[in-house]
């Protein structure tokens, strides 16, 4: 099962777009964090730690490639995040906390629905532009991820 699993995730990798690939980093943390939980209630420690160690991992790698000059304050506003969310991990898995965990999901969970919205916006055609409206800027043009 595992196979299957890592050939999949392999494929949409290399058929994503640059936010598509920053939702599947998402789904990559949010997924670390569930199986910490469920390590956490079968009281397994080094396995939750080596998941929420994993989902820190991945949070630094997103934030390491923001671009603040592009990015402007959107890019401040995730790093902030990206800041606090490293932050609240090593305290849920210093207080072995599932609550807290749980709450981080939610947020990976809203925030990841967002860059779903994000790509979709990206990678729909336009409709032509009538000449009295001024053309949208793709939202991901604002938030110029270095890659």
């Amino acid at each position: 099962m595992e196979d299957a699993r890592k050939r999949y995730r392999e494929t949409a990798v290399r058929g994503a777009s640059r936010v598509g690939l920053v939702v599947l980093l998402y789904e990559q943390i949010i997924e670390d964090l569930r199986r910490a939980v469920k390590a956490l209630e079968q009281n397994q420690i080094e396995l939750r730690t080596r998941h929420i160690n994993h989902a820190i991992l991945v949070v630094g790698h997103l934030q390491s490639t923001l671009d603040f000059e592009q990015g402007d304050a959107v890019a401040r506003e995730l790093d902030r995040f990206y800041h606090a969310l490293r932050s609240k991990l090593t305290e849920a898995q210093a207080r072995a906390s599932k609550q807290l965990l749980q709450l981080q999901i939610n947020q990976l969970l809203s925030l990841r629905d967002a860059w779903i919205e994000v790509d979709r916006l990206e990678t729909t055609p336009e409709a032509p532009a009538s000449t009295d409206a001024p053309e949208a800027r793709p939202a991901e043009s604002r938030l110029a991820w270095r890659g």
